[in-house]
């Protein structure tokens, strides 16, 4: 099994960044997180003495070289996400998810990173109609995000030795609660409504989605860490188990926060359209059978952490704080 000291966690202070830097250095790892601090850093454990922060852009390559020396894996979960190029300039989504990538590729492997572990997206199969949708199945970008995570994966494996083991994880939609909150992920957003707006608003509906805890999220970047090279040298996998229309995840998130606030009452699914038609069903057997990975969480407990978490209060002002919506955040904070 390779051991790795010390690991560099690009966006480490986003939603998985949160959850996963504590438990890496829990686990004993000498844990870097560069990023570019859109959303603050408080949320870190500051006082461990294995945590280094550095407030850094992933297009600043030279900044980015400097704190690859003596790191031995990265985890690349820097980006822009949620589709923003739609509402932000285009040129931002451009520079950090498609320009700023293999250079820091090259200089990860110029300074003697041993293994490269890149979070793309299972957004990259756009619509499909496959019963099944598996590694194979064709890229059909609809947004540049979706586009630009599929066009950095091969331009990451162009770069793989024996000595620089890459590896993509395509994550479905990420539900839970994370220090850092995110409430623009549908399962999240839903849960929110159900809880703060006293209804639960969905859009279309019939879209499918695969789902994934975000806790299982950290624990697939763990086992990418300590799994021998030759299982996952140049190899892709999806991660999202369950796959529900945007409607089974709205009655779950009724069913659940009505359990767990009796005093709400019934809470009304109300339907609205959309001109989101994203939907596809994400086969994930590939991790499972090739690493051995299975979930230990649902949809259902990430909505039952999310209720704990307003309940104890560790959510205030929830539809209108800026933080939990990455666009709004990067708008807010004139992002270029």
């Amino acid at each position: 099994m390779p051991k790795f000291n010390s690991v560099l966690v690009t966006g480490g202070a986003g939603y998985v960044g949160s959850l996963l830097v504590p438990q890496l250095l829990e686990r004993g790892y000498k844990v870097t997180v560069y990023d570019i601090m859109y959303l603050g850093n408080d949320f870190l454990p500051k006082n461990n003495p294995n945590l280094k922060i550095v407030d850094g852009d992933i297009r600043d390559t030279a900044k980015l070289a400097e704190a690859f020396k003596g790191i031995e894996a990265v985890i690349n979960l820097a980006c822009i996400s949620n589709d923003a190029s739609f509402e932000l300039d285009e040129n931002l989504s451009t520079s950090i998810n498609l320009d700023a990538f293999e250079p820091m590729v090259i200089a990860a492997k110029q300074a003697g990173v041993k293994r490269f572990i890149y979070a793309s997206s299972s957004s990259v199969y756009g619509v499909s109609d496959a019963p099944d949708v598996t590694e194979e199945h064709p890229l059909v970008p609809l947004t540049l995000y979706n586009k630009y995570k599929g066009m950095c994966e091969p331009l990451l494996f162009k770069h793989q030795t024996k000595d620089f083991v890459c590896a993509v994880i395509r994550p479905a939609t990420l539900c839970g609660y994370a220090p850092r909150q995110r409430l623009d992920l549908s399962v999240n957003i839903l849960t929110n409504h159900a809880i703060n707006n006293g209804k639960i608003t969905v859009f279309g509906g019939s879209q499918k989605r695969p789902n994934l805890h975000v806790q299982d999220m950290c624990d697939v970047y763990q086992m990418m860490l300590s799994i021998e090279d030759e299982k996952i040298a140049g190899e892709i996998f999806n991660a999202g188990f369950q796959n529900l229309s945007i409607m089974e995840i709205a009655e779950v998130a009724k069913r659940i926060v009505q359990q767990e606030f009796p005093d709400k009452g019934d809470i009304p699914i109300v339907t609205t359209p959309t001109d989101d038609i994203r939907s596809y069903h994400v086969n994930s057997d590939k991790i499972q059978k090739k690493l051995g990975f299975k979930p230990r969480f649902t949809v259902e407990d990430a909505v039952r952490d999310l209720c704990k978490a307003f309940k104890a209060g560790k959510l205030p002002d929830s539809m209108q704080k800026t933080a939990y919506f990455n666009v709004r955040r990067l708008k807010e904070v004139k992002a270029a």
